[in-house]
């Protein structure tokens, strides 16, 4: 058989493998009560660098970590698309003489910083928002990813801040210079235990702050207001947690949730060790690779139960440095060319990723905004796709030709060959990879694929700049004015060219102008005209070349009751209040 009739075949059957599965997407349905008991073994991919909340915003492994003590303050319910209390209720006060806004917060009653060992509550309190808004995300010295989101744009076109003012022990407000469109989404934000920060602020500035909570810290000393404590933290090896049982979500009888009295999860490193150990019912769950979709299906019995979701909101994309400090490079002039941008779209094969990398189980994203976004318009599509003859036309417009031997070079003779970096953690990445380098070949461009640790990645992103092309992902982007350090061209996140002083090109001044407009439109149907233009500038420029969206089945043991199991695309995996049956 020819590889295009095995693919054939083989995504057809795992196309049908997806009957076998329950589809319980959550739709607002009430949790049923539990018992509390039992231990939850799961696994993940790398050891946390920090426990330092203001270091772990750049690795999001650390982040997750560290996020499991914490708490935030509201919650959004994508498929309602409104958002709702959660450690604190809200209200929100507009002045349209003025044209002036505030969101005034309340904490619930009864929250407590606590630790695993000790029986001392510290009361939560307004100071452990206003300190971190104010103090860390608000001081400059500390370039928080947060510092960008307080500053609102003005009409006269200069940037005020929004203050963040303590009322009492419960109470504080954001005062927003003018009205915006989602308050909210620029005010949530998770506490930090300000009886600590503030403390080594104090007493050494910036430096004393960031050395707090490193990794080789005693994790019991971490305070906990969030649903666990982290007790043990085993290098390479393990970390354990256990429940919190002071927490402030109950169920019907009075228990705090979760429910599991310990978490244990093994630090594996690479993906088939995680498939490996779930086989061998050393964990409780597992997200199932696209390659071992049909074999986590085939072989449930009785043992566990696979669930699946629609195609994911987020997608990762594949984009290119645009950073002037290469700009004596070879490649710094072809990616700053909008036609070589387009071509390389034409040349990236989407049903040929989702055929051999996702086994027929994705779609290709040809938009921005995922259709959770109250402004996705499916009218606005990516118009550069997979057309190879398209991709040599744009290349010859833009001064590219192949030679005799069919090496393609640049205007002034110069073979057009880059590296494409991935993070060494993912196969599927890989996967993707090879795909693209393999298109790119036909038409003589070669690209050399680059494994390094995500860490590492993240930190060529975001302060060395040294990458050529990577693919990466942000996550979905449920509100049009997510990403404030990402879409501006001033931002830190800015992937392409980050933290311009001024926008480089026309098109990125369009961006950020109508990034400002977006965010301060309350009139719906103004509000669509924006972002309407918004997308389509970016799919036309093509900074960024998003990949496909990925079905995926997760797979959870039956000795677990699964009443209150739901897994979809907008809300992913809940499982805070499963209990052992």
């Amino acid at each position: 058989m020819t590889l295009e009739e095995i693919d054939k075949i083989t995504s057809g059957q795992d196309r049908l493998v997806l009957d076998k599965t329950v589809s319980k997407p959550w739709r607002g349905e009430k949790m049923n009560a539990g018992k509390v008991g039992g231990i939850w073994y799961d696994s993940i991919l790398s050891d946390p660098k920090t426990f330092n909340q203001l270091i772990g915003e750049r690795d999001s492994s650390s982040n997750s970590i560290i996020s499991m003590t914490l708490d935030y303050l509201v919650d959004y319910d994508a498929f309602e698309r409104t958002w709702k209390p959660h450690i604190a209720f809200f209200d929100i006060e507009t002045n349209n003489k003025t044209d002036t806004l505030i969101v005034h917060y309340m904490l619930r009653e009864n929250l407590f910083w606590t630790y695993p060992d000790r029986d001392e509550k510290i009361p939560v309190t307004s100071d452990d928002f206003v300190f971190w808004y104010n103090e860390i995300a608000g001081d400059e010295q500390f370039q928080s990813s947060g510092y960008a989101q307080q500053l609102v744009s003005m009409p006269d076109g200069s940037e005020r801040r929004i203050e963040c003012v303590k009322i009492d022990d419960r109470r504080f407000d954001f005062v927003f210079p003018r009205i915006v469109a989602d308050p909210l989404l620029a005010t949530n934000m998770s506490l930090c235990p300000s009886f600590i920060y503030r403390e080594a602020k104090e007493r050494g500035g910036a430096e004393a702050v960031k050395a707090l909570f490193s990794a080789d810290v005693d994790v019991k000393t971490l305070p906990s207001c969030g649903k666990w404590y982290l007790t043990e933290y085993a290098p390479s090896q393990r970390l354990v947690f256990k429940r919190n049982p002071y927490y402030w979500e109950k169920d019907e009888n009075g228990n705090s949730i979760p429910y599991m009295e310990q978490m244990v999860f093994q630090i594996v490193g690479d993906m088939n060790t995680d498939y490996l150990l779930f086989k061998q019912e050393k964990t409780e769950s597992y997200l199932a690779t696209p390659e071992n979709v049909s074999d986590v299906v085939e072989n449930q019995k009785d043992n566990y139960t696979a669930f699946n979701a629609e195609g994911s909101m987020g997608a990762q994309f594949w984009s290119f440095n645009q950073n002037p400090k290469n700009s004596t490079s070879d490649y710094y002039r072809w990616f700053t060319n909008k036609k070589f941008r387009q071509a390389m779209s034409c040349l990236l094969n989407r049903e040929r990723i989702i055929e051999q990398t996702y086994r027929g189980l994705a779609e290709p994203t040809y938009y921005m905004f995922p259709e959770a976004n109250p402004f996705y318009n499916e009218e606005i599509t990516l118009q550069y796709r997979f057309d190879v003859e398209r991709a040599l036309r744009l290349l010859e417009e833009a001064g590219f030709s192949r030679d005799s031997s069919g090496v393609m070079r640049d205007s002034e003779g110069i073979k057009v060959e880059f590296d494409l970096t991935i993070a060494s953690s993912n196969t599927i990445t890989n996967d993707i990879a090879l795909i693209i380098a393999d298109e790119c070949a036909k038409v003589g461009i070669k690209i050399y694929i680059r494994q390094i640790d995500f860490q590492k990645l993240i930190e060529m992103l975001t302060s060395s700049y040294d990458w050529q092309s990577v693919i990466i992902g942000f996550g979905a982007i449920l509100f049009p004015s997510q990403g404030s350090n990402v879409w501006p061209s001033y931002g830190n996140l800015h992937l392409w060219h980050p933290l311009q002083e001024s926008p480089a090109t026309e098109w990125e001044a369009r961006i950020d102008y109508l990034y400002n407009e977006g965010c301060y439109t309350i009139d719906k149907n103004e509000a669509k005209k924006i972002w309407d233009e918004y997308q389509a500038i970016i799919l036309e420029e093509c900074p960024l070349l998003y990949l496909v969206r990925s079905r995926s089945v997760w797979a959870i043991r039956n000795k677990w009751d699964l009443s209150n199991v739901y897994y979809d695309n907008l809300n992913g995996i809940k499982t805070d209040w499963v209990f052992v049956k």
